[in-house]
């Protein structure tokens, strides 16, 4: 069997509201393009409808494509199996809350006609986002930036184009805490931008609480950095310059005062610096030895309970 020129991939979990009109939108879209394509639902352990309603929709259109986990793997593990399975010469990676709007495809597949092997979409706005999300997201795409050496686009998501020459490349990169972003910026090759209007969620809630977000963010920092860990460095030093200082402010007030100074402020001041700069290391150094922990376990990324309308042999 020929491969298919396009893969799309779509994570879904508790998406029962948005999968009708995704489905009405994705046969618009595939229908216009005159391209041989796939459609890829990677189902991450939804406890709604949307598992039945995805079997539903592979039953009637053999191209779609089905991938679902034995439980929640997240949203990162999710892509990293829908890339594992794409059999498409160009392979798509979008939401299913319809954020990513499936009409973009158009234009990433023009700059891929160009010869460019990654298309990333750059959110030019984005509505119904609290002023917090903007803001938070804003500044961790610049702090990331500026802590790594390899260029991740600034306000970019997941949603882009490669071409198989980066998916193959992806394949092999197979760390636990996966930062899909910034791992295909780390691979390189020839990549640009196409630039749209972020809309709001069509329907149910975001899958991005703060919790998740935070956690998404030390991932993305601690797989490409290792700036935190350089903080000792400049604490230790820190910490020398205060305790030099209160010992040069304790020597004067000596010599020209003619008192000797009782002390318990700086003593208490020095401590509090001490014992904070430690404990935030111990965090830090945790933070890195509980991911090594996790790697040398070398589990499976992700676990399938189910595929429908795909043949259990991967093509690389």
């Amino acid at each position: 069997m020929d491969r298919p020129t396009m893969s799309i991939i779509l994570p879904v979990f508790n998406e029962e509201e948005t999968l009708p009109e995704l489905d009405r939108r994705l046969q618009g879209l595939l229908g216009e393009l005159g391209e041989t394509w796939e459609v890829l639902f990677v189902n991450d352990g939804s406890r709604d409808k949307s598992l039945p309603m995805l079997k539903e929709m592979c039953a009637r259109e053999p191209r779609y494509r089905l991938l679902s986990f034995a439980r929640n793997f997240g949203h990162q593990a999710a892509i990293t199996a829908g890339v594992d399975r794409a059999e498409g010469e160009a392979v798509v990676i979008m939401d299913a809350d319809l954020q990513d709007p499936p009409e973009v495809v158009r234009d990433m597949i023009a700059k891929w006609r160009e010869g460019f092997d990654v298309v990333y979409g750059v959110r030019k706005k984005r509505e119904g986002e609290t002023w917090f999300k903007l803001v938070t997201a804003s500044l961790f795409y610049r702090l990331l930036r500026s802590m790594i050496r390899i260029e991740i686009p600034i306000d970019a998501g997941d949603f882009r184009l490669m071409s198989r020459s980066v998916v193959l490349s992806l394949r092999a990169l197979r760390e636990t805490h996966r930062f899909v972003r910034g791992m295909v910026a780390w691979v390189g090759f020839r990549q640009t931008a196409v630039y749209y209007d972020r809309p709001a969620r069509f329907a149910g809630e975001t899958k991005y609480p703060f919790r998740k977000m935070l956690k998404f963010a030390l991932d993305g920092i601690a797989s490409f950095s290792t700036v935190p860990l350089r903080i000792a460095t400049w604490l230790g030093i820190g910490a020398g310059l205060v305790g030099i200082g209160a010992a040069g402010w304790a020597v004067w007030t000596r010599i020209f005062n003619g008192e000797t100074v009782p002390g318990w402020t700086t003593i208490m001041i020095a401590v509090s610096l001490g014992s904070s700069a430690q404990l935030l290391m111990t965090g830090i150094l945790g933070e890195y030895v509980g991911r090594t922990y996790e790697e040398v376990k070398r589990r499976p990324l992700y676990v399938v309970a189910e595929e429908v309308n795909l043949a259990r042999e991967e093509r690389r």
